[in-house]
């Protein structure tokens, strides 16, 4: 069975950090690309950030650029998502995802097939 967990998430000021941990299981990560995900109240979910290993390379909103960071371990079988330079805007539920596809070609919500529960990030004064 594939199961998604995310952790981490929570309450954090302006210009805080944190770090999100997707822990996989039932299926080898090395194979499969990971996707981050968001949504914020009244939005559509939006791609945040993807990586996959057959690729060697990752992928980043432009609204996040230099503030995130995603990274891999393979061994543990976890992908982190390390966030900085937090913002309001940044306030949104966000899920890891996975799926064999290939993020330079494109990595939107109907793309991934298997989803975490979410985690809520709040950045709020």
């Amino acid at each position: 069975q594939v199961q998604l967990v995310e952790s981490g998430g929570g309450l954090v000021q302006p210009g805080g950090s944190l770090r999100l941990s997707c822990a996989a299981s039932g299926f080898t990560m090395d194979y499969y690309a990971i996707g981050w995900f968001r949504q914020a109240p009244g939005k559509e979910r939006e791609g945040v950030s993807c990586i996959s290993s057959t690729e060697g390379k990752s992928y980043y909103a432009d609204s996040v650029k230099g503030r995130f960071t995603i990274s891999r371990d393979i061994s543990k079988n976890t992908v982190y998502l390390q966030m900085n330079s937090l913002k309001p805007e940044d306030t949104a539920v966000y899920y890891c995802a996975a799926d064999i596809i290939i993020c330079g070609l494109g990595y939107t919500a109907s793309d991934f097939s298997s989803w975490g529960q979410g985690t809520q990030v709040t950045v709020s004064s």
